[in-house]
């Protein structure tokens, strides 16, 4: 019995020794094994990884039919009023919307240019992508997340708190407007937002039964509940 217990014991020890470089610096001065020869197959497997992919598939975990349409408006969404009371049928016609100054800026001209390409495209309350419709500030968080990537908060009310406040007299092409028609002869709070163009007008999502469009300050319904300007800060900082 004592001589199969030395013979395990010194199989033991032989396979601790025979494992010990694996994780030990040698003793003999030689550079210790790299991590590539020690584990080939772990490194192939990270060097096919594809992170972006990766995200773009984990960003939003699959959802039944369902489940989709009831997300389709998150939560802080369609918190806006767009009332169609007393409010134009038509916008400004079309041989009439103004024209960009040759001064304004590619980023504004970027902004305007995206908006426009969104005319006639339906109101729906909550809306936020054109292949559904938008409602007034899910239009204008669209248009700044595709044309100069910047992330605006997600109702009219909340986009009136960012940025820097811009007189009337001052605004230029990408500047949003925002309005009070929530209540009577806008003593509501903020409800409604649009894009400055040029000229005293403006593009926006009106209300339920219409289409993006553009429209005047100077029109008696706009002009009675206009509640300001603001200046998102990436047109601030390329004013």
């Amino acid at each position: 019995m004592p001589t199969k217990r030395l013979f395990a014991a010194a199989a033991l020890a032989g396979a601790l020794l025979t494992s010990l470089p694996l994780f030990a610096e040698p003793l003999n001065g030689t550079a210790k094994p790299t991590v590539a020869s020690v584990t080939p197959n772990l490194m192939g497997q990270l060097a096919v990884f594809a992170p972006a992919a990766s995200l773009s598939q984990a960003a939003m975990p699959a959802q039944p039919a369902a489940s989709q349409a009831k997300a389709a408006v998150p939560s802080g969404w369609g918190n806006d009023e767009d009332n169609d009371d007393g409010m134009p049928g038509d916008g400004v016609a079309d041989g009439s919307v103004a024209s960009l100054d040759n001064d304004t800026s590619d980023l504004r001209r970027t902004l305007i240019g995206l908006a426009m390409q969104l005319r006639d495209i339906r109101y729906v309350r909550g809306g936020r992508d054109p292949s559904t419709g938008f409602d007034c500030s899910g239009f204008v968080r669209y248009v700044f997340a595709h044309a100069v990537g910047l992330d605006l908060p997600t109702n009219s009310a909340s986009q009136f708190l960012a940025g820097l406040k811009v007189n009337r007299g001052d605004m230029k092409p990408g500047d949003l407007v925002f309005f009070r028609t929530a209540g009577k002869r806008g003593q509501g709070r903020i409800s409604h937002v649009g894009i400055y163009i040029a000229n005293g007008q403006f593009i926006h999502s009106p209300s339920r039964g219409k289409t993006v469009r553009v429209d005047s300050l100077d029109e008696s319904y706009w002009a009675k509940r206009f509640a300001g300007a603001k200046r998102p800060d990436a047109l601030a900082r390329n004013s």
